[in-house]
């Protein structure tokens, strides 16, 4: 008998993004051009933005918007202490400072009274992650700023994802999305930021692109191609390739279906792990949608019998792969000796750090593979 072994994600891809690759190989532009300038189109209209500029990752993307508005020495950025490393990394790259918050246990994202506690004259943005899919509470958050600090969205996790009605992406001055394996839908890797602000969006398609001032594609396309761009900025090659930008104009159609059904099986999971009391599931948004990057429970320690780190071992002998929701960033070793921080600094974040569990959820999984993660987690306890 073989062993059934479910992944925690895989990316789903078919013929149609073998074939999508077909007409930039044959047609010699690899690097950012017309596919890439049709993702981009595609993508804005999707998260009703009026830019979206592709990138090389997500964290490339950040670092866009952030270099855009001019983010520097001095300045300090809110950041969740709870998320993956790169929403603080970026504050570095700039040369600025990234004062921690506190999360809400429930959504995992940003603790609104905990970022007004952060706030200082040094303020210049604060970055709201909507982790594993569920969109940050925006209206409370920008209701507790001051109105010169914008809202940056970490939506990594959350390509699809709306809160009251409107798209993630769209919601604060701008957003960067990730096309890892891991989110629901994948390019390899690469990101978008979308915007709609005209000169952030122009500001930052120059530092993509070293800091030039027009496009390789509107240079090779204008009436001059032989004579090189102006470069009054000093940028970055954070561009995406036209290889790319044609697999994710086929990912792209088809993210309304996929998150149809991780919105499925993730009800599924709610209803068939209710009656194990030492799980709590993800909280769902009562207006709006939820991207379903991840399913990550809660285990909670005084009811479960055993340590998470000892359930995930027993779930990987069952052939189930799970893996922490994220981690505490000023857990790591990097943050906590730069900034003298302490796991008691943010208590709920440390708590997030070692409790929670991602269990399998993506679109290549079978309706046997959902039964036996949910048996294999009646069966550990």
């Amino acid at each position: 008998m073989v062993m059934r072994s479910i992944a925690i994600s895989l990316p789903c891809t078919g013929d149609e993004e073998w074939e999508a690759t077909r007409e930039p190989l044959r047609s010699g532009w690899l690097t950012q051009g017309p596919k890439v300038a049709a993702f981009e189109q595609a993508f804005a209209a999707r998260h009703a933005t009026a830019h979206a500029l592709a990138t090389t990752s997500c964290t490339t993307g950040l670092h866009l918007i952030l270099a855009a508005i001019g983010i520097g020495p001095g300045d300090e950025v809110i950041v969740p202490a709870f998320t993956w490393v790169a929403t603080a990394n970026v504050v570095v790259y700039c040369g600025a400072t990234p004062v921690f918050a506190d999360v809400d246990r429930r959504t995992n994202n940003l603790d609104v009274g905990d970022v007004v506690q952060r706030l200082t004259p040094r303020t210049k943005a604060v970055i709201a992650v909507h982790l594993f899919g569920l969109c940050a509470d925006i209206d409370r958050l920008r209701a507790v700023l001051p109105a010169h600090v914008p809202i940056i969205e970490d939506a990594a996790c959350a390509a699809g994802a709306s809160y009251k009605g409107r798209p993630a992406g769209s919601l604060g001055l701008a957003a960067a999305f990730s096309f890892h394996p891991r989110k629901s839908i994948t390019t390899g890797e690469g990101g978008m930021v979308t915007t709609n602000d005209a000169v952030l969006a122009a500001t930052a398609n120059m530092l993509r692109n070293h800091g030039a001032s027009i496009s390789e594609e509107q240079r090779h396309s204008g009436p001059r191609p032989y004579l090189l761009p102006e470069f009054n900025l000093l940028g970055y090659n954070y561009r995406m390739t036209d290889l790319q930008g044609a697999v994710g104009l086929v990912q792209l159609a088809k993210l309304d279906r996929f998150i149809a059904e991780r919105t499925a099986w993730a009800d599924y999971y709610t209803r068939a792990l209710a009656d194990i009391e030492w799980l709590q599931p993800p909280e769902a948004p009562a207006d709006g949608q939820h991207a379903w990057q991840a399913y990550v429970l809660y285990v909670d320690p005084y009811k479960a019998p055993a340590p998470r780190n000892e359930l995930m071992e027993r779930l990987q002998a069952c052939g189930v792969a799970t893996r922490p929701g994220t981690h505490a960033v000023h857990l790591l070793g990097y943050y906590a000796s730069r900034y003298g921080l302490r796991p008691e600094d943010f208590p709920v974040a440390r708590d997030c750090n070692d409790q929670t569990m991602a269990i399998p959820l993506h679109n290549r999984m079978t309706a046997a593979d959902y039964t036996h993660v949910v048996e294999s987690l009646h069966r550990i306890g």
